[in-house]
């Protein structure tokens, strides 16, 4: 099945076993720059998956300015740590690349690190950082080709040179960051200069039968005076001179919201990127790998079948489900847990400060390989479970492969929960298919599922469970505003879901997630919307990429935004708002509340487990309102410890 896709291809002296290119993306497993155990075993669980090559994630070759969470090959010393890990992939069945990296201004939060920069940058009122002087530049020139060599000496099979996402290569090559007046600015080819030498440098180390990929944007966005895919056209013909043999064409930068492109949200399409690549390959003649959502294995073979692409990168599939590849070539393609382009585990993890590594939210092992492998237990149990969300289904999931006998209970008549809602906002059907999916894999396996069927004590006096989880989720809240139960009002639970229709002109309470979605469902029917949001922003809880196309399509659709301001009484014409101080009347057809939701009312059955000696455990909303991330990942850790 997908015979272009599982089509071995040569790259000078190493032959993949098919197309698929497991990317580079940052993890965080590595300490200390450090190669760990948990980076080998997710790499291990890919490769026998079936990825044809995995790119390790973006190293450090410039030892100064590495922060500790990214892996190095700045000295000698890391390359036994490498070794170990090129040597855990080749057994799995895998390749391994690794890819050539200096940070520039994206390693400015981590203190201690040093940051690069083309050109003189402020980083902070009164901080200005100077731009890399010759020595510098001599310097860096030097360290990728040294960091090639060890990267050969650790085992790699190939070697990609990171030219995108204005990190140091791209900051000196885009006009829009390089605003040099030496040899390496202004003109093209000084601008080039630069990038070229380093690319030489690690030509020269590496064997002449070892492929060097190159990641690059296929343009600039959102940056004024950029470069355009005419000039990386250029760029990548003196690249192939210089020794590339493989072309990664990317998009996007973490300096303007052009951010959305570099980890593409669900609000962008699937390969959004794909013509670019494929033009860039037919003018350059280069061998060419595109990246940018294809997380299904129909769409990648077709667009090698199309001559669009030689290479494909599958990143965050291979997240979601390690054995993609596997269960694509297999044809078991319903068995296959796709990426839903949440962003949540793996993107807004590593920019997050808090949050220890990546993980994902359709793959809670993700990370915990090894402590997360499904063992047998001796003990098989019935385990009762209230709630059909993601987070129920997911218990009963991991529960019946354990070998227990989970009986799923949900109220209503269809499995997913919020999954459902979040599926009918603008560009999110991929959510409610997700949890389409998931019920009907464990239907298939043989999981007992009961629709239309609540828990309560009865039940629970009927089938006598060993255990119960309470995975009933959260309902609606119904804030204390003088006129929310005006029959105008309604929630957005209510809208999303098909149950109340609204028109003309409605203020939506509420800027968070679910408010801001609501408001853009709303505006595509052809409502005028205006959200009242007593904070300071809107859509405070969501990522950044996800927040980038959220709030730009609000925009776009003229969607009227009042932060900093707050709702005080809802009247038979109008909601009266207290904005900046200032007393005001916003007149309207309808409201709709969504100020958020609170946990669902157990008690009466856990008063009667507790009496009855029976464990309950809570999952999910039914603990507490989060993020659907954290839904699964308690019904993961709970289903492995019943």
């Amino acid at each position: 099945m997908f015979s272009y896709l599982f089509s071995p291809m040569k790259l000078r002296g190493v032959e993949l076993k098919n197309r698929i290119i497991m990317p580079a993306m940052g993890t965080k497993f590595p300490k200390d720059n450090e190669v760990t155990e948990q980076l080998i075993q997710y790499h291990v669980d890919r490769a026998k998956g079936g990825s044809g090559l995995n790119m390790v994630e973006v190293t450090g070759v410039h030892q100064p300015s590495v922060p500790g969470i990214y892996p190095s090959l700045g000295e000698d010393r890391f390359i036994p740590g490498m070794k170990r890990l090129t040597d855990a992939i080749h057994e799995a069945g895998g390749k391994a690349g690794v890819q050539l990296w200096q940070g520039s201004i994206a390693v400015a939060a981590h203190q201690g690190i040093q940051v690069i920069v083309a050109s003189d940058l402020e980083l902070a009122p009164g901080y200005v950082v100077k731009g890399a002087d010759k020595a510098l530049i001599d310097e860096l020139t030097t360290c990728y080709g040294k960091a090639a060599h060890r990267a050969v000496e650790a085992g790699y099979d190939c070697v990609e040179v990171h030219m995108a996402h204005n990190y140091i290569l791209h900051s000196f090559l885009s006009p829009a960051i390089n605003k040099r007046t030496d040899e390496y600015g202004g003109t093209f080819e000084n601008r080039a200069r630069f990038p070229l030498a380093v690319i030489e440098s690690i030509r020269k180390n590496i064997p002449d039968d070892m492929p060097l990929f190159m990641r690059i944007d296929a343009q600039d966005d959102y940056l004024e005076n950029g470069m355009t895919i005419e000039d990386v056209i250029a760029f990548c013909k003196l690249a192939k001179e210089a020794g590339v043999d493989v072309l990664d064409i990317s998009r996007g930068n973490i300096i303007s919201a052009g951010i959305k492109f570099e980890v593409p949200p669900i609000d962008l399409p699937r390969a959004f990127n794909i013509e670019n690549a494929a033009r860039i390959r037919r003018e350059t003649g280069m061998v060419t790998m595109g990246v940018g959502r294809i997380n299904d294995p129909e769409l990648a073979d077709r667009l090698l079948q199309e001559d669009k692409l030689d290479l494909v990168g599958i990143g965050r599939a291979q997240l979601a489900d390690p054995e993609f590849c596997n269960k694509s070539k297999e044809g078991r393609l319903d068995d296959i847990v796709r990426c839903v382009g949440c962003n949540q585990g793996c993107y807004d993890a590593c920019e997050s400060h808090v949050i220890p590594h990546i993980t994902c939210l359709r793959n809670p092992a993700l990370g915990k390989e090894n402590e997360y492998r499904i063992s047998k237990t001796k003990e098989p149990k019935t385990v009762l479970i209230a709630g059909g969300g993601m987070a129920g289904m997911e218990a009963a999931d991991v529960l019946y492969a354990r070998g227990h006998h989970p009986v799923l209970c949900e109220a209503s008549d269809r499995l997913g929960g919020q999954f459902l809602l979040a599926g009918e906002a603008p560009r999110k059907l991929e959510m409610k298919l997700a949890a389409m999916s998931k019920g009907e894999q464990i239907t298939r396996r043989g999981v007992d599922v009961r629709l239309n069927a609540p828990v309560t004590p009865a039940l629970i006096e009927e089938l006598k469970p060993d255990a119960v989880i309470n995975a009933i989720g959260a309902l609606p809240i119904i804030p204390p505003i003088p006129g929310i139960n005006l029959p105008h009002v309604k929630n957005s639970h209510e809208i999303l879901g098909g149950k109340a229709s609204v028109e003309g002109n409605v203020v939506v309470i509420g800027g968070g997630l679910v408010g801001l979605e609501t408001a853009e469902y709303l505006s595509d029917k052809g409502c005028k919307v205006t959200v009242v949001e007593m904070l300071e922003g809107l859509g405070t809880d969501l990522g950044t990429t996800r927040k980038v196309c959220v709030m730009e399509n609000l925009y776009m659709e003229g969607v009227t935004q009042m932060p900093n301001c707050k709702c005080l009484e809802i009247t038979g014409d109008g909601v009266v708002v207290d904005n900046g101080g200032e007393k005001q009347t916003i007149p309207c057809d309808y409201v709709v509340a969504a100020v958020g939701v609170h946990s669902a009312d157990f008690s009466a059955e856990e008063a009667l487990c507790k009496e009855k000696g029976i464990p309950v455990y809570t999952i999910g909303d039914a603990e507490k309102p989060r993020r659907a991330i954290d839904a699964t990942a308690d019904a993961a850790r709970i289903a492995r410890e019943i």
